[in-house]
């Protein structure tokens, strides 16, 4: 089989893959490398083998979108067994409790009191089998070897809890509730149903897990890897609007200039935003869905640098010297896709 040597695609793009479940984050990356016969691809958000739906995935210099896609909220929809624990708090772990489910788990009316009580900013201690590294060693790799690394409670927020169902228990079947949750970056979904086990007096884990959004990604913009094999560049999406930033549009020498790393004067610099309802159509500028924008540049505010429709640069504003400074500069413009 030949090797894929670095750099030798020439594409820079970011997709969005529904990931399925039983396949690692990785699994995902590598199977992108072959379809795009790239080697730089990166992942922008794991998602565990139990878990599936949106997956951000950068190719070639695209890969350098990947610390600024990071940080979003997210938005899962998951399924809760009662009855329950395991060491991961997911349906893979290994049990380690059982308790039964109070009666009251199959009423609908129950259900959606405690999980209205999950809303909100809160500490959350992490599964113990996570990513998390203490002293530059991962959380699961320790416990997979037996020992106990000591977590500290992080503070996450969740933003909306809506009870989607609820399933009493039949038999060997647990009692289950779907719920879908808009948390916080770092809200791990697993801890999530382990505390919400704990409220209504018994153990609980993960059964299932689908993530229906990443920042501005959404699970109707992503495809199965099958359909990616055929869409190729057509599955390009526009990364400034997953970045969620403003931009600016330059050619001819501004374009070299800014190839260069050159600064962007900030009073040569005109700003555009993406328009985000149609009764803004009137404030449209040129291109459609685009308005320009009349809010003065923030301090480190990051936006992004448009050159033949490709995104060829980000720049952050630097208010002491009322200029944009490069941050980081594309070579290879990354695409900007149908969406736009």
């Amino acid at each position: 089989m030949r090797q894929v040597k670095r750099g030798e695609s020439g594409l820079s793009l970011v997709v969005g893959v529904d990931k399925p479940s039983g396949m690692t984050s990785h699994d995902v990356v590598n199977r992108c490398r072959r379809i795009f016969g790239e080697k730089r691809v990166g992942h922008t958000g794991t998602l565990d083998p139990l878990a599936s739906g949106v997956l951000p995935i950068c190719i070639g210099p695209a890969t350098r979108l990947g610390a600024y896609l990071t940080g979003h909220d997210k938005a899962y929809r998951a399924t809760i067994a009662f009855g329950v624990g395991t060491d991961t708090d997911d349906c893979e772990g290994t049990v380690t409790r059982t308790g039964e489910a109070p009666a009251e788990a199959g009423d609908r009316s129950f259900a959606e009191q405690a999980v209205e009580q999950m809303l909100g900013p809160q500490k959350q201690m992490p599964p113990a089998y996570s990513a998390i590294k203490v002293n530059g060693k991962k959380s699961y790799e320790a416990a997979r070897e037996g020992h106990i690394i000591e977590l500290s409670p992080r503070d996450i927020e969740v933003y909306s809890a809506k009870l989607i169902a609820v399933r009493p228990g039949v038999g060997e079947q647990l009692p289950e509730w779907d719920v879908e949750f808009r948390v916080s970056k770092g809200t791990y979904i697993r801890a999530l149903a382990r505390d919400l086990g704990h409220k209504i007096g018994c153990p609980a884990h993960l059964a299932a897990l689908r993530r229906l959004e990443v920042g501005g990604l959404t699970l109707d913009e992503c495809v199965p890897l099958e359909a990616l094999e055929e869409l190729k560049l057509r599955a390009a999406l526009d990364p400034v609007r997953l970045l969620g930033v403003r931009f600016a549009y330059v050619e001819g020498a501004a374009a070299q200039a800014v190839g260069n790393g050159n600064a962007l004067r900030a009073a040569e610099c005109q700003l555009f935003e993406r328009r985000r309802t149609t009764a803004q159509a009137e404030m449209c500028a040129c291109t459609a869905g685009v308005r320009e924008s009349a809010q003065a540049p923030q301090e480190g505010e990051v936006i992004a640098v448009i050159s033949q429709n490709k995104v060829v640069a980000l720049y952050q504003y630097d208010s002491k010297r009322a200029s944009f400074k490069a941050c980081c500069v594309f070579q290879t413009g990354v695409l900007r896709g149908a969406d736009l």
